[in-house]
């Protein structure tokens, strides 16, 4: 006869290798997000030493390449996600996002107090990360309802850069930058709670996600920070 409480035992014990697994995404997601930042960094380092561009003549065509490029490692990572191919991948995409960073930050580098801006967006960015996730870590609550509001946001946000490469209206950079913070940190809200949540299973996706919303949120929060805080004298 099997005793009466093995049912209890199996469901137990699977709920308890459901939890590790769950940690074990979340720490390597943390570990190979730390891991990515490197590569971000020579990336800009590498940038602002050459004075790279990309297309500075052409913002339209800059734009378009770029997302050409990235949406291809994206779709490179995405295909490769279960081998150590996409955690190379996801290196060599972090690196060409930190070519790409740079030119913001050589703009930041033209105000005489420009180094002091982007350590404050890198502070910014820092507080609210860790805020956010630690909200999703401890609470464990499911904010998977934010995606469908989330997605709209970020398209919107997209289609407002893309139209505003035409306009170049200030107040709509600065609309679209501060609309980005609101968004991507709630990105980030919502990617960690996947993770913590089971909704996320593979911690290459995972760094992917997270890492491209702590990206925008410090390049939104840089240009906010431009403007009203940059000192040209």
């Amino acid at each position: 006869m099997q005793p009466q409480y093995q049912p209890y035992q199996v469901s137990h014990q699977s709920s308890l290798d459901l939890a590790v697994q769950r940690n074990n995404v979340l720490r390597n997601t943390f570990m190979l997000l730390a891991l990515s930042m490197l590569p971000t960094v020579i990336g800009a380092v590498a940038g602002v030493q050459l004075k790279f561009s990309f297309l500075a003549g052409s913002p339209l065509m800059s734009f378009l390449l770029f997302l050409g490029i990235a949406f291809g490692f994206m779709w490179g990572i995405e295909r490769t996600k279960n081998s150590g191919m996409g955690v190379v991948l996801l290196l060599g995409f972090t690196f060409f996002m930190g070519l790409m960073l740079s030119r913001i930050l050589q703009v930041a580098l033209g105000f005489s107090n420009g180094g002091s801006l982007i350590a404050m967006a890198a502070g910014g960015t820092g507080v609210i990360f860790f805020a956010l996730a630690g909200v999703a870590t401890v609470s464990k609550r499911d904010f998977s309802f934010l995606g469908k509001f989330l997605f709209v946001g970020m398209i919107v946000v997209l289609l407002a850069a893309l139209g505003n490469i035409f306009f170049q209206i200030p107040a709509l950079s600065l609309t679209i930058s501060a609309v980005a913070v609101l968004v991507f940190s709630a990105y980030i809200l919502y990617d960690i709670s996947r993770i913590v949540n089971g909704g996320e299973d593979n911690y290459i996706s995972a760094t992917l996600a997270v890492y491209l919303d702590i990206y925008n949120v410090f390049v939104s929060l840089l240009n906010l920070l431009m403007f009203f805080s940059g000192d040209r004298d």
